[in-house]
């Protein structure tokens, strides 16, 4: 939208009789019509007329204003309409002539601002709770003190005694062992670790269990999970094609490890912000920072490369914000944010942090991988160039680069080479083979040299057509290829990221258009929040990290304490653990929030500590059984006069089963894993389409644990979508809940939970005794406690009817006990299949009490 020109006579008959006022004349100009006006922050087309010192430096296009000359001022140019100059405001009722003489006047006469006008360094403050600083309140104090195991209980106490709410009794032994096995390792206990447990009369029994538990490699497992969820980890690119990403998994190791040896989150959130940029950085700090990788990544042909890679580096940011701080971040894309104090210019400084970031892949082996790598590496580069020397392949690979170079130099002279580069930017592995074509060969890492020839040879026919590629049997070479490098041992390798070695200024995008850039920023921190502090030079990803858990940072740990609480209650303290801004939801008990961010911090930021705290309280040991007094007076039991009933996440309900049938393959880390799913999910996404097939992994693989089931983005394994494991396309700080028909039919036909109840009868069994002593044994391995009576009288005519229907029914008993044990019929295990089942379907068996 463009403003008609305005006479050139009538631009120059400003008042010349009197002096222009800021405030009186031109601020409401700039009010009322300036694009992007939004309270005091006035810009527009990246000119900032808020600060005198920005608008005359002005934009990426040159000074906005130049004081006592309005003919070389942009600002006059655009608001007048002149040829060839964007005008503003694009939109909206346009400037008279009088309004634009008024302007111009201003200019010629010095352009004024008072003294008194907010500057952009200005930090402005909020009453806000959140970002007030983390202080240690006092314990409160209680009548009942003999309740009370440590400070926690203090703060909940004086809350519920405020309300004359009384407290619920505690657990009993075997509802607590079983709630805290499932909430630090994700699994429920054995049979043993029951028994142990309620005959252990030692005082402090319980605490023993928990470090056990917290010392557990299945810790690191079970709160690994949590993580993910924030970091939006997935095993494939997502969008269209939804490539498998066959190292994402390397990242998910370093954080499992990470979280088992209890690595101080202040050094957590450090490597995995800017691991790189540590000085000396070793390889698992650089593994680290697979946590920016996690975005989505658009192979679509056509896509625009610096839209996407604007996007990108927009998720990294707005990630960032939303994991540490709490805060909705990305509201302020196109303007400033409608409810927080986060100006638009916030956002783009935090932007700026990752600008200039480059994802590249990296050798990254884990213990043991290097030593047989070094031993073969030589017979396996000899037998690898023969093969390329057998095809021709340097002599046309040198021609192919070539040509690729001028494509780069002459876009748009050759199409079908524009679309060779746009692959070649698109589909290799990693992402770096842009960079690699623009290196010359001699100074190109062996690595990069493999990884642009496997492309070469996979892709040539974009360059060159289907036809001379089918003659040069650049197919059969690339399967000998990948058989060749399958024969012989590997490196992992891990998704990274690295500062570019050539970095270019960042800008705010006006409305959040990124062809459309407006004022320079620099990186920065928001303005709410304490100073960055970084003099004397540009700020980095490293001096982010460390501001983010500085001390007098009122944000990360108030957040991250508030994210243990919801696992550990089932919501958090402050209920909104994604919004920590004006419009989320105040803590219940803000004290003790602060107690707990307070403690964090001075327990060097342990979360084995907090979360040891956490479990070992009185509060988290109540029984969990409803109070009808308490319907009306706390219904979410936000006060905590209870323990909570959380249904598990998707995840542990499969682990749960895999477990207490026995068929759980406990080993820690590595590669995702294929299990059975239902055919033809594959099929539906991009991949499906293209030829690729579900191929369900064999052997002990089969029954790993659900964190390390491949998740695909467009084709997310059936069962963890139907219990609300997220989507992975953006963070995820809360699970949803949900209970639906879909669930239940999941865990009856499900073929993973069908084996689990295979499993369980076989086990049953197997062992000696009448139904009533075996049921009782199914009953501690799946729920960890004894059948009453009447479940007892139930199943046991439930059985009774089992064995009935299936008794002239040879092919039903076959489906439903492949495997018939030593000292036990078909029949009888089919039909403890069946019980096994109703075991394994059972509310309380997917939940924890």
């Amino acid at each position: 939208m463009f403003l008609s020109l305005i006479p050139i006579a009538m631009l120059f008959a400003a008042s010349a009789d009197r002096t222009v006022d800021f405030d009186r004349d031109v601020r409401p100009i700039f009010q009322a019509r300036c694009y992007g006006c939004h309270g005091p922050q006035l810009q527009t087309r990246g000119f900032r007329l808020d600060d005198g010192a920005a608008a005359m430096a002005g934009g990426n296009s040159g000074p906005a204003i130049v004081s006592g000359h309005a003919d070389k001022s942009k600002l006059i140019l655009r608001v007048s309409g002149a040829p060839g100059i964007g005008t503003m405001p694009p939109m909206g009722k346009r400037l008279t002539a009088e309004e634009v003489a008024t302007l111009r006047a201003w200019i010629d006469q010095g352009a004024k601002w008072p003294q008194t006008e907010e500057t952009t360094t200005a930090k402005p403050r909020s009453t806000h709770w959140a970002f007030q600083p983390v202080s240690k309140p006092a314990l409160p104090d209680v009548k009942n003190r003999a309740w009370i195991r440590n400070p926690i209980d203090n703060f909940i106490l004086a809350r519920l005694e405020k309300q004359k709410i009384a407290t619920s009794p505690e657990a009993d032994k075997r509802t607590l062992l079983r709630r805290v096995s499932l909430d630090l390792t994700g699994l429920p206990p054995t049979p043993e670790e029951t028994s142990a447990f309620v005959n252990d009369p030692r005082a402090d029994a319980y605490e023993r269990q928990v470090d056990r538990l917290l010392a557990s490699p299945h810790f690191g497992e079970k709160w690994a999970r949590h993580w993910l969820d924030q970091a939006r980890y997935a095993d494939s690119d997502g969008y269209e094609k939804d490539w498998f990403r066959p190292w994402a998994w390397r990242w998910r190791q370093w954080v499992i490890d990470a979280i088992n040896h209890d690595m101080p989150f202040d050094e957590f959130t450090i490597e995995q912000i800017a691991g790189d940029l540590l000085p000396d950085a070793t390889v698992e700090q650089k593994v680290a920072t697979g946590f920016h990788r996690n975005t989505l990544t658009n192979r679509e042909g056509g896509v625009d490369d610096a839209q996407f890679k604007f996007e990108d580096t927009l998720d990294r940011a707005n990630t960032v914000g939303t994991v540490w701080l709490g805060l909705s971040v990305g509201c302020a894309q196109c303007h400033n944010h409608k409810y927080d104090p986060i100006p638009q210019k916030d956002t783009y400084q935090l932007f700026a942090f990752f600008d200039n970031v480059e994802e590249v892949n990296i050798d990254a082996p884990l213990p043991g991988e290097t030593g047989a790598w070094m031993r073969t590496r030589a017979e396996y580069e000899a037998k690898r160039q023969a093969l390329l020397e057998e095809y021709n392949v340097p002599e046309l690979q040198a021609a192919w680069e070539k040509d690729l170079l001028f494509t780069i130099a002459n876009p748009g002279k050759r199409t079908d080479w524009d679309l060779a580069w746009d692959c070649v930017l698109k589909l290799t592995e990693g992402g770096d083979g842009g960079k690699i074509v623009q290196t010359p060969p001699e100074k190109r890492t062996q690595r990069d040299q493999d990884i642009l020839t496997d492309h070469f040879v996979r892709n040539y026919h974009f360059a060159v057509g289907q036809k001379k590629y089918n003659e040069l049997k650049f197919k059969e070479l690339d399967q000998k290829l990948t058989a060749l490098k399958e024969q012989y041992p590997q490196l992992s390798q891990a998704m990274v990221i690295e500062e570019s070695p050539k970095p270019h200024p960042t800008f705010l995008r006006v409305r959040g258009d990124y062809k459309t850039p407006g004022i320079e920023v620099h990186p920065d921190t928001l303005s709410v929040l304490p100073p960055l502090g970084v003099q004397g030079r540009a700020a980095n990803r490293l001096d982010l990290a460390r501001w983010l858990v500085r001390r007098d940072n009122p944000l990360t740990s108030r957040v991250t304490v508030n994210r243990l609480w919801q696992e550990i209650f089932g919501q958090g303290i402050a209920k909104s653990s994604d919004d920590f801004g004006t419009r989320g939801e105040k803590p219940s008990h803000p004290e003790l929030l602060d107690w707990l961010a307070s403690e964090f911090m001075d327990r060097g930021w342990s979360r084995k500590e907090m979360i040891r705290l956490m479990v070992t309280s009185a509060t988290y040991r109540q029984s969990s059984d409803a109070r009808p007094e308490l319907k009306d007076i706390d219904p979410d039991n936000r006060l905590l006069a209870r323990q909570s009933r959380l249904r598990l996440p998707a995840e542990l309900i499969r682990d749960s089963a895999l477990e207490a049938s026995g068929l759980l393959d406990p080993e820690i880390g590595g590669k995702s894993v294929r299990p059975p799913q239902p055919a033809g999910v594959l099929e539906l996404g991009y991949a499906g389409r293209s030829g690729a097939r579900w191929v369900e992994s064999a052997g002990p693989e089969r029954y790993r644990r659900g964190l390390y089931v491949e998740y695909l983005r467009t084709t997310p394994y059936p069962q963890l979508a139907n219990f609300d494991a997220p989507k992975a396309s953006m963070t995820t700080c809360t699970r949803e809940r949900s209970n639906s028909p879909l669930q239940a039919l999941n865990l009856l036909n499900d073929p993973v939970f069908l084996e689990a109840a295979q499993a369980l009868a076989v086990q049953t069994v197997s062992e000696p005794g009448d139904f009533g002593s075996r049921l009782q044994r199914a009953y501690e391995r799946v729920v960890a406690r004894d059948p009453d009576a009447k479940e007892k009288a139930k199943l046991e005519a439930y059985y009774t009817k089992q064995q009935r229907l299936l008794a002239d029914d040879l092919t039903a008993q076959q489906k439903l006990a492949p495997y018939e044990p030593p000292g036990a019929t078909r029949l009888e295990t089919a039909a403890w299949t069946g019980v096994a089942s109703v075991l394994l379907n059972l509310d309380e068996f997917i939940t924890r009490e």
